[in-house]
């Protein structure tokens, strides 16, 4: 079973809450998921660094296996059908 890397950048928001409780709803046990707190008094410099390797400028976003969701790269709220899409919950 290949492992699958999920990263949500998130900033303490309902919809970022709404984002990790759907990911974390749908993922499987090749899921490794990793949270970001981006908001800006708390932000780590990993963190700060991935944001901007990314290309991230809204949030909450999403990357698996180091690529953007398409929906956030299209600046869409994260959906269920884009993190299947994505591959979320297909282990």
């Amino acid at each position: 079973m290949t492992q699958r890397q999920v990263e949500i950048f998130v900033a303490g928001c309902p919809r970022c809450d709404e984002a990790v409780s759907l990911v974390q709803e749908m993922s499987c046990t090749a899921c490794q998921i990793q949270v970001w707190d981006a908001r800006t008094e708390s932000i780590s410099p990993i963190a700060r660094q991935k944001l901007e390797d990314y290309g991230i400028h809204r949030l909450p976003a999403m990357v698996v296996d180091g690529t953007l969701v398409d929906c956030c790269r299209q600046q869409q709220p994260i959906s269920r059908a884009a993190l299947a899409a994505a591959g979320i919950g297909q282990g």
